[in-house]
């Protein structure tokens, strides 16, 4: 029962044949080999490697579990007979695998690639991310302060909540009660104002113009509120039927990200100014302008080019594609940076 158990979560996860992880561990190998060989190195205290491994592993292990999209996939296996200590088990196991061999196994790629470690440091690494794991497993049953497999059921959230009807349909109130109900993108898009302090404590010492446009760029990383119709198969699909929802949803879809942006970067400018002192107004022109069109990116990005294929939520959150206007930006920054 519990290796029928672990195989169905797994191959969810995995493919039928486990094909995913085989791709995801090839390009891991490819990443570590890639940076090895190019000599780039830099000092990093074992210390701090265990906090990564550890800190990281821990937050996608919780975010693997809180994955609305797991939702069916448990509410079949409840249907079947089960004993609730092995579903737990091969449950948790399923979903740790996938986090330590597609997730953690990244980072810590890039980390060995590029720095010296022994074997027992590279040991430690590895066990502290396990540890990270098994505590988000054991922690996350207790938010509902029980232990038995119900509690890695998540919840769907807002059935009972009595909405208020309104005359006209509003895409921006849409936007906002969907923020309202997904938490975990307020606490990103509060992470991201954590970040924005926290810039000019490492940038401080450059000059506003060479920095400023890079901040900007960085914070315009604000992953998922620029994947609403990725994660939503259904609205996108509702959203292509209709007529004229191109600029009916894109266009209010656009402001919406393109608020977000700016708060992140007004936060930014605040700081700095609290901080370094400075601030022009070009800068809040600058800002507006790297948060209209970071955004009017992201929503081209998510309009033509939807992310499709995905297991669980964390697969959207950490896809390749999330990189794409950052790095436009980033090279945009640069270039304003010279003018």
């Amino acid at each position: 029962m519990m290796k029928m158990s672990f195989e169905v979560t797994a191959r969810k996860l995995f493919g039928v044949r486990y094909e995913r992880l085989t791709r995801t561990l090839f390009l891991e190998l490819v990443i570590f080999w890639g940076l090895h060989i190019s000599g780039f190195r830099m000092e990093i205290a074992p210390s701090i490697l265990y906090l990564m491994s550890a800190a990281f592993s821990a937050g996608l292990m919780w975010q693997a579990l809180s994955a609305g999209d797991n939702r069916t996939n448990m509410e079949n296996m409840f249907m079947l007979p089960f004993e609730g200590r092995s579903l737990i088990v091969s449950y948790v196991a399923a979903l740790g695998t996938y986090t330590l061999l597609t997730r953690t196994a990244g980072l810590l790629a890039v980390v060995w690639a590029v720095s010296d470690w022994r074997w027992t440091e590279i040991l430690v690494s590895i066990l502290c991310a396990l540890a990270a794991i098994v505590a988000a497993s054991c922690l996350y049953p207790l938010r509902l302060g029980r232990s038995d497999a119900y509690a890695f059921y998540v919840q769907p959230t807002g059935r009972r909540r009595t909405v208020k009807v309104h005359r006209r349909p509003s895409v921006w109130r849409y936007l906002f009660r969907y923020l309202m109900g997904h938490k975990n993108y307020l606490v990103n898009t509060a992470a991201m104002w954590g970040v924005a302090c926290v810039l000019p404590v490492l940038l401080g010492q450059l000059e506003a113009r060479f920095v400023l446009p890079i901040g900007f760029a960085i914070l315009s990383l604000n992953t998922p509120i620029c994947i609403l119709l990725s994660c939503d198969p259904a609205l996108e699909r509702a959203v292509r039927f209709l007529p004229g929802q191109q600029t009916a949803f894109c266009v209010p879809y656009c402001l919406f990200i393109s608020v977000c942006n700016l708060a992140a970067d007004i936060v930014f400018l605040c700081s700095w100014q609290i901080q370094v002192g400075g601030i022009a107004p070009r800068y809040v022109v600058m800002a507006a302008f790297f948060a209209l069109l970071s955004a009017t990116g992201s929503v081209l990005l998510e309009w033509y080019c939807p992310i499709r294929g995905w297991k669980i939520e964390s697969d959207l959150w950490h896809h390749p594609r999330k990189y794409v206007v950052p790095a436009v930006m980033l090279l945009l920054a640069g270039l304003v940076s010279m003018f």
